[in-house]
């Protein structure tokens, strides 16, 4: 049996649920220029690669726009987020009790997200999150984006934790193929933000209840 010595999650839709508040800062970006409002089922089906993404769909979903107009969409959005960056956001129930029985345990415990890093280490901050994780890894600039493996290596050498022995856990197709692209055990939280089916996955992948997760079943 693996000795799994680290695990390492995606933030939305994985550990939180923050598609509330995601949705209240795009539709207020959307209103400054104009726009009607997206429903929240609409707004998830945009979370997984990035604000630049779920924002240039947006638009594309309400009329289009150019490069200068996404830029500045993105900047309203970004300042109404991180007014309102866990207004409605809560851990998924049966998080934290996860959380404390993996760190019990001994296990190394990071975050891989393509949230942007200063709003990811703002929402854990908030959350009460941070003391649970050894490494937070967000989105920057320089760096390509889940579903690229730049991002969980350098988790992985964060953490000082060999492939072989690591854990990611997400809710998306972004996630499966990241975990697939580092060679890393991947395991689905199947009621996040799941926008795909992923069908090769079988039942001891994948699971719908963090108070049952099963998450170090091999």
């Amino acid at each position: 049996m693996t000795r799994f010595t680290a695990i390492i999650f995606d933030l939305d839709g994985t550990l939180i649920h923050s598609a509330p508040d995601l949705q209240f800062a795009a539709n207020a970006a959307l209103e400054t220029i104009g726009r009607g409002p997206l429903d929240l089922a609409t707004v998830i089906s945009f979370i997984g690669n990035g604000v630049e993404t779920l924002v240039k769909r947006a638009l594309a979903v309400t009329g289009g726009g150019d490069d200068a107009l996404e830029r500045t969409v993105l900047a309203v959005f970004l300042d109404v987020y991180a007014e309102n960056i866990t207004t409605l956001t809560r851990p998924y129930d049966g998080v934290i009790a996860s959380l404390e029985t993996f760190r019990g345990e001994g296990i190394k415990l990071g975050i891989c997200t393509n949230k942007p890093t200063a709003p990811a280490l703002d929402i854990c901050a908030r959350l009460d999150l941070t003391r649970y994780f050894d490494v937070i890894v967000g989105a920057e600039p320089d760096r390509p984006k889940k579903p690229a493996p730049d991002m969980l290596l350098a988790c992985l050498s964060q953490l000082g934790c060999p492939r072989e022995q690591a854990i990611y856990v997400g809710d998306s197709a972004v996630d499966y193929q990241t975990a697939r692209n580092c060679d890393v055990t991947f395991r689905l939280f199947s009621k996040g933000y799941l926008n795909e089916p992923l069908p090769l996955l079988t039942a001891a992948e994948q699971f719908d209840n963090w108070h049952q997760n099963g998450i170090l079943a091999v």
